[in-house]
């Protein structure tokens, strides 16, 4: 855990904010219930710090009560099931029509409209560090 909040904070520091509201924890209950999804703990921790994040080229869905952002989770989680986004994946990030997807186990995976793919990281702060600290 410690981990992930010193990548919280390094990304803090390199990126810039955008003007998406954090969310809080009875808009992330609230949401849970709205597309049937259970977040993780950190998946929690993570929307609450650096939903209103943007470094390099990746920009986490946002979870907003208003739901009036092109990059609002609960639209691109939508999007992603009619391209075949499997049910129990929950995209994060959308990448050009192709998805970072947070799975139940906490691992996240890479998934492309093109076909199979392979890439996948052991948790959330993996991803962070590996792709969107490291890849920008």
């Amino acid at each position: 855990m410690n981990h992930l909040n010193d990548l919280i904070n390094e990304l803090k520091i390199l990126s810039q904010v955008n003007n998406v509201p954090l969310p809080d924890n009875k808009l992330l209950d609230d949401y849970e219930k709205e597309i049937g999804f259970k977040f993780s703990e950190d998946y929690r921790k993570v929307l609450k710090n650096l939903s209103n994040i943007f470094y390099g080229t990746i920009d986490l869905l946002s979870v907003t009560k208003e739901k009036k952002y092109p990059s609002e989770l609960a639209t691109v989680l939508k999007e992603a099931r009619q391209q075949g986004v499997p049910l129990d994946w929950l995209p994060i990030c959308e990448d050009n029509g192709n998805y970072y997807c947070l799975l139940k186990d906490g691992s996240v995976k890479y998934w492309s409209h093109d076909g199979s793919v392979n890439e996948s990281w052991s948790d959330l702060a993996t991803w962070i560090k590996n792709v969107w600290i490291d890849d920008n």
